[in-house]
């Protein structure tokens, strides 16, 4: 997908959007506007009557009782062109969802990490070869564990910041890996109220499941950049992504938990009772998935990413560092044995590498996704981000997702 695209924006999303507008007044002042503009242009190629059709293929997800609601927009740094919202907050209630609802984004947190990281590499406090065990004591004498046998060795290679960046740590997560004896470790270990240093540490005392730098395996570690992100900022986690990513942007609404006052925007699934009241203050700000944020909070940093690392005149990284974290990192030599998509894609320095076209070797988008349904995607070869949210856990599945959401915009922008 290499063409520049178009959009045709419908008038029921115009109104929609300045609707939008007009709501966030009680939540953004002149110092700090709304994210979201509607844009009448020619830039994303989606006609009214395909429109129409996805909307009404996420309708279908809330019809059947799948989602209580769902959200998706698409938008560049002229505004947002597509923007469609079905159902409501949580089902049996009133409050439809819409830009000022909060989601648990679960792992959408982990690109945030992932960038606030590669501010402090910017600034000389943390360099990518720099071993974990500088910031986090514990992770000196590294061990391995053998999936077959069990036994416990000593590591050969050092964990470094670019292993935990790319996945390629050797750390883990139970829920991926129940039923391996790491696994279990973790279960066991890490219980508790524990603060990110704290988890970091009972972590770094737990062997690896393989060599650092030599597999992708998704699991805790930009937990342990947060806590890393904590011992070179010298404060908690909430307060070094403040002063480096939140109050720049603009995003006063990304948290690690919410606001009482705030409850009855909070979106909540149909199924499941995993997900935590996020309203109750915990000890661990999990840099792996503990924010909570709105499709208008992340516009910002979406957009940020899409130009480059800059936000309506605010620089977060710089282009060259962002063009690092988009490289392709999966190297011949890093087993994707454990790797989502197998042979497709890559990974970056936080971020998915996803074809764009047929070619593995064509343009990619780069970004990630929650656990609770939630995704977005920077395409900066063709000009977008998407975003999209839901809050669902478990149940049946829903036949319209963060997938589908994905891959319906892709075929009406090539169509």
């Amino acid at each position: 997908m290499t063409k520049k695209l178009t959009l045709k924006i419908t008038a029921g999303v115009l109104a929609a959007l300045y609707l939008t507008a007009t709501v966030f007044a009680d939540h953004h002042d002149e110092a700090n506007p709304n994210s979201i503009v509607g844009i009448d242009s020619e830039k994303f190629g989606i006609d009214s009557s395909e429109i129409a059709d996805i909307r009404a293929q996420m309708q279908a997800a809330v019809d059947g009782d799948f989602i209580p609601g769902a959200l998706l927009m698409v938008g560049n740094s002229d505004g947002v062109g597509f923007l469609e919202s079905v159902g409501t907050q949580e089902q049996g209630s009133a409050t439809p969802i819409d830009e000022q609802t909060i989601f648990r984004i679960y792992s959408m947190t982990k690109p945030i990490i992932s960038v606030a990281i590669m501010t402090m590499v910017e600034d000389g406090m943390i360099k990518l070869d720099d071993p974990v065990s500088k910031f986090i004591p514990e992770f000196a004498d590294l061990q391995i564990i053998d999936r077959e046998t069990g036994d416990i060795s000593d590591a050969k290679n050092v964990m470094t910041i670019e292993n935990l960046l790319t996945h390629e740590s050797g750390l883990i997560q139970a829920i991926f890996s129940p039923n391996s004896d790491l696994g279990k470790m973790y279960q066991s270990n890490l219980a508790g109220e524990l603060t990110a240093q704290e988890f970091a540490a009972r972590i770094g005392k737990l062997p690896v499941y393989f060599e650092p730098g030599t597999a992708w395996h998704y699991g805790h570690s930009t937990d342990v950049l947060g806590a890393v992100l904590e011992v070179a900022g010298g404060d908690t986690l909430d307060v070094v992504l403040a002063e480096r990513i939140f109050e720049p942007l603009g995003m006063d609404e990304t948290t690690f938990w919410v606001p009482k006052s705030k409850a009855s925007r909070i979106a909540e699934p149909i199924y499941g009772d995993a997900m935590q009241d996020n309203t109750v203050p915990r000890a661990m700000l999990s840099g792996g998935g503990g924010l909570n944020s709105t499709a208008e909070d992340y516009v910002r940093f979406a957009e940020m990413l899409l130009k480059g690392g800059e936000y309506k005149g605010e620089r977060i990284i710089d282009e060259s560092t962002l063009d690092m974290m988009t490289t392709k990192y999966l190297g011949e030599d890093v087993s994707r044995e454990f790797y989502f998509y197998g042979q497709q894609g890559d990974w970056g320095l936080g971020f998915h590498l996803q074809p764009t076209t047929d070619s593995a070797d064509g343009p990619h988008n780069f970004g990630w996704r929650g656990i609770g349904g939630t995704l977005f995607a920077v395409d900066r070869e063709n000009d977008f981000y998407l975003i999209y949210m839901e809050q669902k856990w478990g149940g049946p599945q829903a036949p319209f997702d963060n997938n589908v959401a994905q891959r319906v915009i892709y075929e009406a922008m090539m169509d």
